[in-house]
């Protein structure tokens, strides 16, 4: 994509140009899943606004973890936390933005868009139960297509994945046997296949890899041009992952601040609903030292809120409706410093 080039000559601008430009630093870390996307709001918003803003792209389960010990401003996590576990650590998480997790191959004579797949079917693939491409369940889906007598090589997440727990979370859903042998997590027992780190990893090994299948964001499967199949959804459609599809799946989603924003949209009903739905969501501290540098923080997502919805749509992810940032906007209210005093009005 056009936009990496440009934001590391701007990153690199930044870094050894303009230091004295940059007033603040916020610091995040987490997903890898929104991970191009906040390094293009973190640049833009360092040239609009001279604060450096660093999100470091380590994973759903090492940002929050991150977040926990107070390690960075705020975490990232495509798995939300329950209502429980947050008044547990006392954290606030809510919705930034959702996007299709996509399923990426590498097969010979095969194409973007070109194989279609059903739940079920990719449960049996990322379980080994099917080992080539010419299977004949795989023929039955893709009469048309000529799929090569070759093995299917997994690559899947080795680190702990927001990614991964959606993924997960659909196989679950479409497959009693993946529930109750594999289950869904952060971090699962893969019975097959070879380990990457992150989305860009888990880019790269398919890229490099004939015959190999793997599950990533939509902007990383674009970035490295990679193939993605179509999917059956729950109405029983063939579609493709976009934002559209995205928009479709999240369209009968209630956010609500009093559950803490939790919300899973795998597998959502809808004609053109893409079944591999995710949201990614910041989590913040909710008792903060310094209410100055919390409202920076807070500034700048809301920044992101108001003008990131360009970039956003550029990379095929979608924005929460107004409604959804009025919620969280007015939950900000309960981050706090000891004295009780609110670091948004």
């Amino acid at each position: 994509m056009l936009f990496v080039s440009f934001r590391h000559s701007c990153v690199s601008f930044l870094l050894f140009y303009a230091p004295a430009l940059l007033a603040q630093e916020l610091h995040g870390a987490g997903a890898t899943f929104p991970a191009l996307l906040y390094q293009k709001w973190a640049m833009n918003y360092s040239l609009g606004k001279g604060v450096k803003v660093d999100y470091l792209a380590v994973g759903s389960g090492e940002g929050i973890k991150r977040i926990d010990a107070g390690e960075v401003d705020f975490g990232g996590s495509d798995m939300p936390l329950k209502l429980d576990e947050l008044n547990q650590k006392g954290l606030l998480q809510f919705p930034m933005v959702m996007g299709a997790i996509t399923p990426v191959i590498n097969v010979p004579g095969v194409h973007i868009a070109q194989l279609k797949l059903e739940g079920q079917t990719l449960a049996e693939i990322f379980s080994g139960k099917i080992r080539r491409w010419d299977d004949p369940k795989l023929f039955v889906l893709n009469p048309d297509l000529h799929l090569p007598n070759k093995p299917i090589i997994v690559i899947y997440r080795e680190d702990k994945s927001g990614t991964t727990f959606n993924f997960t979370n659909y196989l679950s859903k479409v497959s009693v046997e993946w529930q109750s042998s594999i289950g869904e997590g952060l971090i699962v027992k893969w019975p097959v296949g070879y380990a990457a780190k992150g989305n860009a990893g888990v880019s790269a090994k398919v890229k490099d890899t004939e015959g190999a299948i793997g599950y990533v964001d939509y902007a990383d499967a674009m970035d490295k041009h990679l193939d993605y199949i179509v999917l059956k959804n729950q109405d029983g459609n063939f579609v493709r992952p976009n934002a559209g599809s995205t928009q479709s799946a999240a369209a009968g989603a209630k956010w609500e601040a009093e559950n803490g924003f939790y919300r899973i949209l795998t597998n959502a009903p809808g004609e053109s609903s893409w079944p591999i739905t995710a949201t990614t969501f910041i989590i913040i501290r909710k008792e903060v030292k310094s209410i100055e540098h919390t409202h920076e923080i807070l500034k700048y997502i809301d920044w992101n809120y108001r003008t990131g919805e360009l970039s956003a749509m550029y990379m095929d992810f979608v924005m929460m409706p107004k409604s959804v940032m009025d919620k969280v906007r007015s939950s900000w209210r309960e981050i706090k410093d000891s004295t009780g005093h609110s670091a948004w009005k």
